[in-house]
């Protein structure tokens, strides 16, 4: 999205997404990344080259072998495999069919793309290499062809193995090889539904057809990965490749990759119509460097869920998610240079570049609460206390209704640094929700907070 009332260049910066008090664990599984897939440039970067488990992101690289072996005219779409008792054996999520039944290449595809099914996986490793061990290790050396020097695969499918490791750029890596080396199969990924044995299955991967140019690629879901997600996106010729991993839950990765993808692509529109957008009712300081998502998302993994399947059938609903972009102070000093962070796409990726301490945000800090409860609308974090106070006489001149709230600007102090919180406090939720929505129409920053949860 657009946050046309700062003076920027728009730059996707880092999000402070793990608010103190998370477990340890949770922080061990998350990371992000995001790439421009044709310069390489790196347009968040969070842990990317920290150890992670792929989980059903492995399916990638068994397709990508799948689809290498087609090429090669050693199977053909039509070609039937066969379903053995080991892979038969396999959990969900699975495709179901019985030892010693069969099915063809072409719907094997869509059983692992769509279905994410872990027994057809085994199918395929089984008869491209006669054993899921020598398939995987098949993987891996192909995998450090790519350039995905990081990654170990010990089994096609993704369940669970504790020497199975990958990070979040390797994962881009090899979703820019599959786009890249086999144009001709890349459609799978981006079909929503197929049929086998009487019963249709949708995808996991709720981005495909609801967020604009997004084309494909992967979820997955192993208790010790949390919700991982790799997709691409192409609008007005620019193509970008999003890794999520760690997600809490299917809602919440999903909402998470949704607002990276819509906030890269606002840095390269910006980029290309050379736009600087100010608003002369805001002070020209980089004012949300501190916006973060208020609940602790990528903690409080869920219940069991089908391994591999990533989806949201929970039905959980996914909180409010907010990129944090960054400003520039001074309109006449050009935005900060991030053309030394990109990653390499080719085989010779074994170098990568190193994404410097700049690019991590803060570690989040937790405002103190009312004890009295009730919500608050906070719109933006200042660089000084008048600054803040003067926002939110602004925000107040366009938002009448926050006329009976309390105003409070409140101190957060950052490494070493004071920001300042702009707040409207003692709201009704119906109000809070009302007032950023109006705000949101006039491309104002806002976001409402239950100050008793």
């Amino acid at each position: 999205m657009k946050h046309r009332h700062f003076a920027a260049c728009f730059m996707v910066f880092a999000l402070a997404l793990l608010a103190p008090g998370t477990p340890a664990m949770a922080q061990d599984r998350y990371a992000a990344f995001v790439a421009d897939m044709d310069t390489g440039e790196v347009l968040h970067a969070r842990r990317p080259d920290a150890a992670r488990y792929p989980a059903s992101l492995t399916k990638m690289m068994t397709l990508y072998m799948l689809f290498d072996a087609l090429e090669r005219g050693e199977l053909t779409l039509s070609t039937q495999l066969t379903m053995s008792a080991e892979a038969a054996s396999r959990p969900p999520s699975k495709l179901g069919v019985p030892a010693g039944g069969t099915i063809s290449v072409e719907t094997a595809i869509r059983a692992l793309t769509i279905r994410s099914a872990n027994d057809v996986a085994v199918m395929v490793a089984e008869r491209l290499a006669g054993s899921e061990a020598d398939f995987a290790a098949a993987m891996t050396d192909r995998a450090v062809e790519l350039g995905l020097t990081a990654t170990v695969f010990r089994n096609a499918s993704g369940l669970p193995d504790a020497a199975q490791r990958t990070t979040a750029r390797d994962m881009a890596r090899l979703a820019h090889a599959l786009h890249r080396d086999f144009p001709q199969y890349f459609h799978y990924f981006n079909e929503r539904s197929f049929s086998y044995s009487g019963r249709t299955y949708t995808t996991h991967n709720t981005l495909v057809g609801r967020v604009r140019g997004v084309d494909g690629l992967k979820t997955g879901y192993i208790r010790a990965s949390g919700f991982n997600i790799a997709v691409t996106a192409e609008r007005e010729g620019r193509r970008l490749v999003t890794v999520v991993m760690g997600g809490a839950t299917g809602p919440v990765r999903d909402a998470h990759a949704t607002e990276l993808v819509e906030a890269a692509f606002s840095t390269l529109d910006a980029r290309r119509d050379g736009m600087i957008l100010a608003s002369l009712n805001s002070p020209r300081i980089s004012p949300i460097r501190e916006q973060e998502i208020l609940t602790a998302e990528l903690s409080g993994m869920p219940g069991p869920t089908a391994m591999g399947s990533a989806g949201s059938e929970t039905g959980d609903s996914a909180p409010p998610v907010r990129i944090v972009v960054e400003d520039i102070p001074d309109l006449t000093r050009p935005a900060r240079d991030t053309g030394s962070d990109r990653v390499r796409f080719d085989s010779a990726a074994a170098e990568r570049p190193n994404v410097t301490s700049a690019a991590q945000p803060p570690a989040a800090t937790q405002a103190a609460r009312p004890s009295s409860g009730g919500w608050a609308v906070q719109v933006g974090a200042f660089g000084s206390r008048a600054v803040a106070q003067a926002r939110l006489e602004t925000v107040l001149g366009l938002a009448p209704a926050l006329s009976g709230a309390t105003q409070v600007t409140e101190e957060v102090v950052r490494d070493g640094r004071s920001l300042w919180r702009a707040r409207f406090e003692a709201i009704d939720p119906a109000t809070a929700r009302q007032v950023c929505s109006d705000l949101a129409r006039l491309n104002e920053a806002c976001f409402a907070v239950n100050q008793g949860a």
